[in-house]
């Protein structure tokens, strides 16, 4: 069940997300997940409540404040003038949150869905001591490959225009290590709230790649 939740970001703001945990008092490793350019929707918090289904605890960070839009061009104006910097902090303040939570293991992981994909890179570049960083079709602005220590596990869609192929390919050359999967699918092709994107073949496929990856190292 989702709950609303307050931490603080790295920069010291008050921020929400939405949370939840797996049944019990067990201690779990934990995800934070990060938005498209949506907002923190339903399908967002669907991906919350997926991932403490799995064992771990997860937080959505809401970094558009409250707001969220069915409107594509909406949309584009919320990312257009959405602070960079300070969706970073108040990433790294969610990872802290989780990291320090009384159910934690002390493992925190990272993964992301277009806007959040791209974040969930930047995150792995800027904010040490992640466990692993699972970014789907979103690229970055320029970042300093170099400090990126976390594994990354990376899923793009072969006809995406926006985070494509070419874009992954140039930052795993900055990242040898970097694991790459690219489909033969669109852009989105794992929100299961819109069908004309949604892959039922490949969204599977790269679901259970990405549980595994989360696994394996938060364990």
């Amino acid at each position: 069940m989702i709950e609303r939740v307050t931490f603080t970001s790295r920069d010291g703001d008050p921020t929400e997300g939405a949370y939840a945990a797996p049944d019990g008092t067990g201690k779990h490793p934990a995800v934070v997940v990060l938005q498209e350019y949506w907002g923190v929707n339903d399908h967002i918090s669907s991906i919350v409540e997926r991932l403490a289904a799995q064992g771990f605890l997860a937080i959505a960070p809401d970094l558009y404040h409250g707001v969220t839009t069915r409107d594509a061009g909406e949309a584009g104006k919320l990312l257009a003038k959405m602070d960079w910097a300070r969706a970073v902090a108040e990433i790294a303040g969610a990872t802290s949150w989780l990291r320090h939570h009384p159910r934690s293991t002390g493992k925190v992981a990272v993964i992301g869905f277009c806007m959040g994909g791209a974040l969930a890179f930047a995150a792995a570049a800027n904010i040490k001591g992640l466990a692993c960083a699972v970014p789907f079709y979103g690229v970055p602005t320029a970042q300093d490959w170099s400090k990126v220590e976390a594994p990354i596990q990376a899923h793009f869609a072969a006809t995406d225009q926006w985070a494509t192929p070419e874009a992954a390919r140039a930052i795993q050359a900055a990242v040898p290590s970097m694991e790459l999967h690219v489909y033969d699918a669109q852009h989105a092709f794992m929100n299961d709230s819109r069908p004309t994107v949604y892959s039922t073949e490949h969204a599977p496929t790269a679901w259970t790649r990405a549980l595994a990856f989360l696994k394996q190292h938060t364990a």
